[in-house]
């Protein structure tokens, strides 16, 4: 009861079911990665053969990479500083807790290109409603809102949504909100699926999405990919995930929770794959991967189908519900970080947070200058920020301490060899994946 009281005194309250914190931990996870990058990669490196590695790392993530951050987080009740804080107090340099600073730069970072790119989205979704969209090339509509301040209006709108979120009763809104947007989105994305079914010429679609290519699993870069994509999916930042951990009751079952949110995570990843891969397919269409597969070809797929304007609403309006649903949760990890570090009201953090995000943002709107801005988030500041949190929390503050806390809430003690796993297992590759990022200029 303790512990709670100190949470709530802060202002930010805590999450008032496990499903409610488990769909705020979804709607971190599910993001752009899941719609514009798995499908092509299940595609194009090896169909089903790929889920072998891309599974074998989600459980491997979800259980000791995800759990990690929870833990640490619900263990110092307090977010990304804090929680560092807590881990190198006892350490022979103390002062290394500092080094949270650089996954928080990760998170704000992220939430600003972020902001930039849904905002692309929300542009696409009212072309999709007012037919703009529908009466010019793809294309030429998309480049309209990429170049230098291009997009500045919708730009506008998606943060100012995510200040009205964020603005009071952090744990409450963001709880009541993941309830709502994040069955939506599985719901919105299960009838695209539906759809995209009956189209003539979509069985390639799934042939290049489910046949194995078992020869893929003998060439390292299959692995690579699936281990690249595994990590990012589940948004294991150093920072985000702490903060949500943060909100959460000690009568939870923290691990469990974790692989929860991994098995939902996958099914949007798979959803979106069934919703895009086929229709691509239909009409002989070359899959790719990134902004050109969201903003030129899928418009280009529903022109040509009955009632496509409705299908791109229902599209652009399901990626635009994911896209928030991350946003928050990059803000928030820096807003309770503000908060704990300058004990400052949630909405001056709030406030902060945003207007920064947008003064950096302003400048970036045109697409190369925002792909380079997000490559070197992604390759450099994030999966440092990933290596920094694994090793903090499993070796400088120590197993003992952290299993103590994960095994609160549980039925059962955790397994002796998990303490194996996480320290000579996970915290290996988090670094194998920061150097692979590097080499491959991206791999997540």
């Amino acid at each position: 009861m303790k512990q709670k009281k100190q949470v709530e005194a802060a202002g930010n309250g805590t999450f008032g079911s496990k499903w409610g914190f488990v769909l705020a931990c979804v709607g971190s996870a599910v993001g752009l990665g899941n719609i514009w990058l798995f499908p092509y990669r299940l595609g194009q490196y090896g169909g089903a053969a790929f889920l072998i590695p891309y599974l074998l790392f989600i459980f491997l993530f979800g259980y000791v990479g995800l759990s990690a951050e929870f833990g640490i987080g619900r263990m110092a009740r307090t977010g990304t500083l804090g929680a560092y804080e807590t881990c190198w107090k006892d350490a022979k340099f103390p002062g290394g807790g500092k080094l949270g600073w650089i996954p928080l730069i990760g998170s704000l970072g992220i939430a600003t290109g972020y902001a930039i790119i849904i905002g692309w989205v929300l542009r696409s979704l009212f072309g999709s409603l007012s037919g703009d969209l529908f009466q010019m090339q793809s294309g030429a509509y998309f480049s309209q809102a990429t170049g230098n301040f291009g997009s500045i209006f919708w730009h506008i709108i998606i943060l100012s949504i995510a200040l009205l979120i964020l603005f009071t009763d952090s744990v409450v809104r963001i709880e009541r909100v993941s309830k709502i947007l994040m069955p939506v989105f599985f719901l919105l994305f299960t009838f695209l699926a539906v759809r995209v079914f009956f189209l003539q010429g979509a069985l390639e679609g799934y042939r290049f999405l489910f046949i194995p290519k078992w020869e893929s699993l003998l060439q390292l870069e299959t692995w690579v990919m699936a281990m690249g994509q595994a990590f990012f999916t589940l948004s294991i930042t150093g920072s985000g995930m702490i903060v949500y951990g943060a909100y959460l009751d000690r009568k939870e079952d923290i691990v469990k929770a974790s692989l929860q949110t991994s098995v939902f995570d996958t099914l949007a990843a798979l959803l979106s794959a069934l919703a895009i891969m086929p229709a691509v397919f239909a009409f002989g269409i070359q899959p790719t991967a990134g902004p050109s597969l969201m903003f030129l070809v899928i418009p280009d797929i529903f022109r040509q189908i009955a009632f496509g304007r409705v299908f791109a609403c229902i599209f652009f309006f399901s990626v635009l519900l994911a896209g928030i649903t991350s946003l928050i949760n990059m803000f928030e990890a820096v807003i309770e970080s503000l908060q704990h570090k300058h004990k400052i009201s949630r909405k001056t953090a709030a406030f902060i947070s945003v207007a920064l995000s947008f003064v950096i943002g302003v400048f970036l709107e045109n697409e190369v200058n925002v792909g380079k801005f997000m490559d070197f988030i992604t390759i450099l500041v994030v999966p440092f920020g990933a290596v920094f949190g694994a090793v903090s929390i499993y070796y400088i503050l120590g197993m003992n301490k952290i299993e103590d806390e994960l095994n609160c809430g549980r039925t059962k003690k955790l397994p002796k060899h998990y303490a194996v796993v996480a320290k000579y297992v996970y915290v290996p590759i988090t670094i194998l994946i920061f150097i692979l990022g590097i080499i491959y200029k991206g791999i997540g």
